[in-house]
């Protein structure tokens, strides 16, 4: 009978597992077992990929021996990179799509309402299949009583957007068989991004008294109604800078390049307008230095809860009952608009969300955030 490799993380096959010594002929030095084999497939939005990070805390309370492989796009990547819970990313691409289809897991969540997700997770060999995939005729569908109230989300607009006061979180966990503790979201620096956080800091002038305020100012492409009109954010910083005492930085992707531009030049100088072509993790640790980030429904929002800023967010089109702040910020809604939210790309009302934002909440609500810091610590 052919030799077996041990059941441990640690062994490749490709080469040692510690330097001079051979597990395949001695046996295994420091087991660390496989144990159940998950994978998660997340191929969707940067900010939704980021948000079931918040799952990996239950997945372990279920499975505290396990070995967590997550598939997503090669966008969000780099969004899983340092998590402690995750022991291989595989990008969407044919070589992973080859690999996954020689292999077996105990468990696939799949957390996508998509054909391409739906047909990854019927191709792979699995004992349990949770989520969603596809049937003959190409139609998605639930694969468990768990993931039924998040798929009838997708096809019930009056339960979507008047009935539903779940988290996406919430309904996730179901989705996956998991208790729901309002876990975070999980996104860990590296020690090198920890030492680049404090170099950028000292070149641009930043100490830890200063009283910061992160404007993320775009968002993605796909739903180009999420953000507000340069003026307004114009006027914002206008009247924070009125009070003396706030720095402002200016946060967002390479699509919010010119916007933040235009911004930057209304106020000479005055403001801090970070790099935004640089990737996703050089912009987490821009995004990393202010306390408070201003930001509508994107994925800079999520990484804002993600990195534990207090989050001032507005919505219009999207659903605010969905995303959880965990207590450490607000969000600003259209009260009474009859058509919000609708997720719709091309507005017929001339983006009354948008333009009835309480700016001067905004404010209000930032000093009261730094003023709140202040008292605490002089308290201490």
């Amino acid at each position: 009978m052919t030799k077996q490799p041990p059941e441990c993380k640690n062994f490749t096959g490709y080469k040692p597992c510690f330097p001079n010594y051979n597990c395949w002929e001695n046996g295994c030095k420091e087991m660390n077992p496989i144990g159940t084999k998950i994978l998660i497939i997340n191929l969707d939005a940067m900010g939704d990929v980021l948000m079931t990070t918040a799952q990996l805390h239950a997945i372990k309370r279920k499975y505290p021996q396990s070995t967590i492989w997550w598939l997503t796009l090669n966008n969000a990547k780099d969004l899983l990179v340092n998590n402690q819970y995750i022991d291989k990313i595989l990008t969407y691409d044919s070589e992973s799509l080859s690999i996954l289809q020689s292999m077996e897991f105990d468990i696939v969540m799949n957390a996508d309402k998509s054909l391409r997700a739906g047909s990854v997770t019927m191709n792979v060999k699995a004992a349990k299949k949770l989520g969603f995939g596809i049937n003959n005729y190409g139609q998605i569908i639930p694969l468990n009583s768990g993931a039924e109230y998040n798929y009838k989300m997708g096809l019930d607009d009056n339960l979507k957007f008047k009935i539903n006061q779940r988290t996406k979180q919430d309904y996730l966990a179901e989705t996956f068989e998991l208790d729901y503790k309002r876990d975070k979201y999980i996104f860990n620096f590296t020690e090198e991004e920890i030492l680049f956080i404090e170099k950028y800091k000292n070149e641009i002038g930043i100490k830890d008294s200063d009283e910061i305020i992160g404007f993320n100012t775009g968002c993605s492409l796909l739903y180009p109604n999420k953000k507000m009109t340069i003026e307004q954010h114009i006027a914002l910083i206008e009247k924070f800078l009125s009070f003396n005492r706030f720095k402002i930085m200016l946060l967002g992707g390479k699509e919010d390049q010119e916007r933040n531009s235009i911004i930057a030049d209304a106020f000479n100088n005055k403001v801090i307008n970070t790099p935004v072509n640089e990737g996703v993790r050089k912009g987490a640790c821009y995004e990393s230095i202010p306390q408070v980030v201003i930001t509508g429904d994107s994925f800079g929002m999520h990484l804002a809860i993600a990195l534990g800023k207090y989050v001032i967010a507005w919505f219009g089109l999207s659903c605010w009952t969905e995303i959880d702040l965990y207590d450490n910020g607000i969000k600003l809604i259209p009260e009474g608009l009859f058509c919000a939210p609708c997720w719709k790309k091309v507005c017929p009302y001339n983006l009354e969300c948008i333009q009835m934002i309480d700016l001067e909440k905004i404010v209000n609500e930032t000093l009261k955030y730094f003023d709140m810091r202040k008292h605490e610590k002089t308290k201490n």
